[in-house]
């Protein structure tokens, strides 16, 4: 009925695998969110902060700032997120065995 389940079972092990090395890479890669060129944040596609880059001018106003942050982290953890989900279901759907009536990832 299922075809080799052993066969299944490596595919599926291979996936795994490829899910795994896929979250490593995504650490190298960097998104970059500016505000009003005082404000820099820097995280990777696994929605992690690598740095934060404020204006001296933006320590004085505390609203501002705050203001300022909110906006690039959610900016940056939005476009982290696309980049996270795309690659994700890429390495998911390569590595999945072909399961008839199973088609999770059209």
């Amino acid at each position: 009925m299922f075809g080799d389940l052993s066969g299944m079972m490596d595919k599926l092990k291979q996936a795994q695998q490829k899910v795994e090395e896929t979250k490593l890479r995504l650490n190298t890669v960097l998104i970059d969110e500016e505000v009003s060129e005082k404000l820099k944040i820097t995280i990777t596609a696994n929605r992690e902060i690598k740095s934060i880059h404020i204006d001296p001018s933006l320590l004085e106003d505390a609203e501002e700032l705050e203001d300022y942050l909110v906006v690039a982290m959610n900016n940056a953890i939005q476009k982290a997120s696309a980049i996270n989900d795309q690659e994700m279901a890429a390495a998911a759907k390569d590595g999945m065995p072909n399961i008839p009536g199973m088609d999770l990832f059209s």
